[in-house]
């Protein structure tokens, strides 16, 4: 059976948006149990000249549910950056990016398979970039998720919050036995 563009995406996407929201609600527990506050997380960094939490958070939503939307409709457009916000509202962000994903139907993304795109992307060139919907899938966006969402664990990890390699994977797609 051959890998669809569905296969590759939503599952993909939704495997560790799912996980995010698991070591979210880890670092809620964490906090809750330390009496530290969930919301001086927003603004944690791994290093001075790295984004901040709040950054990787929003980034996770923008390159998996509007990533699928840009290969439907030709256009990168995520919603401007939030920026600082209370931990919770990044919480309900990703709670918001599973429901998004959950919404794409396999008929509908594979039919795009091939499709040509013309992606303005102004931090890689001031003119469009031609992709098709798997080189966009392939080489920008799961590269960038992957980036935020490891970054995003990183943070909390490196502020205490006890989550581990098991809590990133998330839950694995095996094959039915």
């Amino acid at each position: 059976m051959a890998t669809t563009l569905f296969d590759m995406s939503v599952p993909t996407f939704l495997q560790t948006v799912r996980a995010v929201r698991g070591f979210l609600e880890k670092a809620s527990a964490y906090c809750a149990a330390s009496g530290a506050d969930p919301d001086e997380f927003v603004t944690a960094r791994l290093f001075q000249d790295m984004a901040p939490f709040w950054f990787q958070i929003e980034c996770i939503d923008n390159y998996s549910a509007w990533g699928i939307e840009a290969m439907r409709t030709g256009a990168w457009t995520p919603p401007e950056l939030a920026q600082i916000v209370p931990f919770a509202a990044l919480q309900a962000r990703m709670a918001e990016t599973e429901a998004a994903l959950e919404a794409f139907r396999a008929e509908e993304v594979n039919a795009w398979s091939g499709k040509e795109l013309n992606i303005g992307i102004t931090h890689v060139s001031p003119q469009p970039t031609a992709f098709t919907s798997e080189t966009f899938l392939l080489s920008f966006l799961l590269p960038n998720f992957h980036f935020h969402a490891v970054t995003a664990y990183d943070i909390l990890r490196t502020r205490g919050v006890p989550i581990g390699k098991r809590d990133y994977e998330g839950q694995l797609r095996t094959r039915q036995a």
